[in-house]
């Protein structure tokens, strides 16, 4: 007589998506109402105040096309049987492409105009979608390189475009910071749409391919286009190279508080690639059934509830940003520990995943909010992808060092660099909040 073993399979509970509902309805409708009127402030010009939901917008859109990536990539791997090594491949491939030529990607933004930077975002997509729908996954090289651009635009276009046309139409200060976390807010919620979105065209084909998912993110990226393209103007004056050089010598590499910016930055761009990289295999091992497509979006729900977070903390409880920023950074070193240290019990891998990602919708806008305070917009896409090398760099390394001696670098490994990496980051914002003291209490003597 046969042993008949039942399989099953973990999702999580009503419980957290209830209560995970509650944070973010609690943290948006009870903060205060100066901070909420400020987001579309009525004080500031119509013509700003026409930016503002326009930019939101098409930022959603480039959202989903940009998540679109991240739902279905895993799926298409597995559905055309791509084994460990290939995938490897493809990841090393991805971040050689943005070590070499995305580390220049924010120097060309910063000379030719950002608007033009998320039109070259739109125009990989597309690309990539012809690509896939014409060749399938022929001459991966070419989609890998595509993508991997792609998303360090992505990380830095936008924002860098946001900011530069607030400085032109002059509202106050709490706009552009509530900017910030509505980006945060919105990607995620992009990204959740893309899921669902994903799921409804592949299910509909019967031969459950993603063939169906890019021909919609080739019409979403070719709306985007048009709209970007007809429905938008940018005033942008093209500095001189030499210039621009110079500005950059002196603003980024002379000052050491941007340095300690950008290494908390490349920490934190390093950390959360390592843990999208290995969160699926490390909640699957041991062989267990677990339906990641239920924690995906529970990932995304605590990282925009995170982003609700990041105006009380200058609001009412009036925090320093470099003390928070300094408590979110340790915070997510000790939650990757965690994940790096033990892996069995499913439930306890759940909660030190929200955690980090709560972190981390904390962590986005407050980045943003101090390279605003200490880059000048001119040179703000340049000092951003610069900053992004060591860390492509680091994942380059350790991605080839995983496919040619695995041996050493296994996933435990890895999450234990990407633990340092955070701790190393909050090192980083204390040694700048120090600096800042010292500064203000010069001031004060002169």
């Amino acid at each position: 007589m046969g042993l008949e073993i039942e399989s099953h399979i973990w999702v999580p509970s009503k419980t957290q998506f209830v209560f995970l509902f509650v944070l973010c309805f609690i943290s948006l409708f009870y903060f205060p109402a100066k901070t909420t009127a400020n987001v579309f402030d009525h004080a500031s010009s119509a013509s700003f105040h026409l930016f503002q939901r326009n930019f939101l917008a098409i930022f959603a859109l480039s959202s989903v096309i940009q998540g679109s990536l991240d739902v279905f990539g895993e799926y298409e791997f597995a559905f055309d049987g791509v084994g460990k090594d290939q995938i490897l491949r493809t990841l090393c491939i991805g971040y050689a492409a943005s070590l070499m030529i995305g580390s220049f990607l924010g120097v060309l933004s910063d000379v030719i105009g950002h608007r033009r930077s998320c039109l070259l975002f739109l125009l990989l997509h597309l690309v990539v979608s012809v690509w896939k729908i014409l060749a399938g996954n022929s001459a991966i090289w070419l989609t890998c390189t595509c993508l991997a651009l792609a998303s360090l635009l992505f990380s830095f276009s936008f924002e860098t475009w946001m900011v530069v046309e607030h400085s032109k139409l002059g509202p106050r200060q709490d706009s552009l910071n509530d900017m910030f976390w509505l980006m945060t807010f919105f990607e995620c919620a992009s990204f959740i749409g893309s899921q669902v979105l994903g799921n409804y065209l592949i299910n509909v084909n019967p031969n459950k391919s993603t063939a169906p998912a890019w021909k919609g993110t080739f019409i979403l990226a070719l709306v985007a286009i048009i709209t970007l393209g007809r429905g938008w103007k940018e005033n942008h004056e093209k500095p001189a190279l030499e210039k621009y050089i110079v500005s950059l010598h002196r603003y980024v590499v002379s000052d050491k508080r941007i340095w300690l910016i950008g290494c908390a930055q490349a920490c934190a761009h390093f950390s959360t690639s390592v843990f999208w990289i290995l969160w699926a295999p490390t909640i699957v091992a041991d062989g267990r059934q677990v339906s990641l497509g239920l924690i995906y979006p529970c990932l995304l729900g605590f990282k925009m509830f995170g982003s609700t977070c990041f105006p009380w903390f200058r609001g009412p409880l009036a925090i320093r940003l470099e003390d928070y920023l300094m408590y979110a950074f340790a915070t997510m070193g000790v939650a990757l520990a965690v994940v790096a240290y033990d892996y069995q019990d499913i439930e306890v891998l759940t909660i030190a995943f929200y955690i980090i990602h709560a972190s981390t919708g904390v962590v986005l806008p407050s980045l943003a909010k101090l390279r605003t305070m200490y880059v000048p917009n001119e040179v703000r896409g340049g000092m951003m992808c610069i900053s992004l090398m060591p860390a492509n760099a680091a994942l380059l390394f350790l991605l080839l060092l995983r496919r040619f001696h695995g041996e050493y670098m296994e996933n435990s490994m890895m999450l234990s660099i990407a633990t340092m990496a955070m701790f190393f980051a909050a090192g980083c914002i204390l040694v700048l909040k120090r600096w800042g003291k010292q500064l203000t209490k010069a001031v004060a003597q002169f």
